[in-house]
């Protein structure tokens, strides 16, 4: 059988080594026909078009060229799209123009899931322990405090977390959490009853988990309505000496009213995520002891990155094979969410 025809699209060029080892290029060399030393960074010169038309395995990745009404002409042949992040319909102007034809796509979001999943629990549980304070309070002191007279709401035995959002990410922590002694609330409004439980989790309003959870971590989706949905109200009703962590989006919180609940003392922030990002120069964030920035590292980094490699490599296989994805896209309803 023919292999099919593919190439890489993405930005900077040097990401394809950066995300596939040398087993992960051997493999989909054998399963297309790809020239892995060529990646289009843009589709607008003779040779990038040339390469796209006789594409039928689009794989793009982070800062793709965008396949827009333009290069319709050039793209006759495509089948399939393979995308090294969370929606491949990032890389299509009209991804349902693509679907109505019958091209099939495939993203690495439950690959890159894993290495934020990881980092929120690593936050969570250190959030639990009051960490960030008595790190604050050590270096004030410089002396060894009492830990027998220290108030029952400190340490992670029976404490409340609360996970906004069952996404990718969300379950991913809320898996990761099962063996821990803690009270798990939800809030996720497209899930039944059944469902979170069935996550190991107690189904609640967001009010209710902004005022009931020690520590509160977003991994809700960036839409219109979840823009601001974490506002000045809300922030208003977390307990004092809370702890709120985003690896979600930075407009998923007001920001403004973030800024002034931290400037209080009264909670605790761990923020890889923020908007903008990253916070301008003069932002209050950078110096409020209460805050911990870092610098949108939760997902994958280093040799973590090649897990998504393996993971795309290993799509682009079972295309070639004739297998459905493992991880497939609806790029229909990618488009339909985009617009909304």
């Amino acid at each position: 059988m023919t292999r099919p025809r593919a190439v890489f699209a993405m930005n900077p060029p040097g990401l394809t080594r950066a995300l596939f080892d040398e087993d992960a290029l051997t493999r989909m060399r054998g399963a297309a026909d790809i020239d892995t030393d060529l990646v289009l960074t843009e589709l607008e010169s003779p040779q990038s078009r040339d390469a796209l038309a006789g594409a039928e395995i689009l794989v793009a990745g982070w800062d793709a060229p965008v396949v827009r009404a333009a290069h319709l002409p050039y793209v006759s042949r495509l089948r399939a799209v393979v995308y090294a992040g969370g929606v491949a319909a990032t890389c299509l102007e009209e991804p349902e123009f693509f679907a109505v034809r019958g091209v099939v796509a495939a993203n690495a979001r439950v690959a890159n899931s894993g290495p934020v999943a990881e980092y929120t629990l690593a936050v969570i549980l250190l959030a639990g322990k009051r960490v960030l304070p008595a790190a604050r309070e050590f270096r004030r002191a410089r002396n060894l405090p009492d830990h027998f007279a220290a108030p029952p709401t400190g340490g992670n035995y029976r404490q409340t977390v609360g996970i906004v959002g069952a996404s990718t990410v969300g379950r991913a922590v809320l898996a990761l959490l099962r063996p821990f002694d803690l009270d798990v609330l939800l809030y996720d409004p497209t899930l039944t009853t059944e469902e979170a439980i069935s996550l190991d989790a107690r189904p609640v309003t967001l009010d209710e988990l902004m005022r009931s959870s020690q520590v509160i971590s977003l991994h809700q989706p960036l839409t219109p309505e979840t823009r601001g949905q974490i506002d000045a109200r809300r922030l208003a009703l977390m307990r004092d000496g809370a702890t709120l962590v985003n690896t979600a989006r930075g407009a998923v919180v007001d920001q403004d009213a973030l800024t002034a609940e931290l400037r209080t003392g009264r909670i605790d922030a761990v923020l890889d995520v923020t908007d903008p990002e990253p916070p301008t120069a003069d932002s209050e964030l950078w110096t409020l002891d209460n805050v911990v920035l870092t610098p949108h590292m939760a997902g994958s980094m280093g040799g973590e990155l090649h897990r998504i490699g393996d993971s795309v490599a290993d799509e682009v296989a079972r295309f070639a094979a004739g297998l459905p994805f493992a991880h497939p896209e609806d790029l229909a309803a990618s488009g339909r969410a985009r617009v909304r």
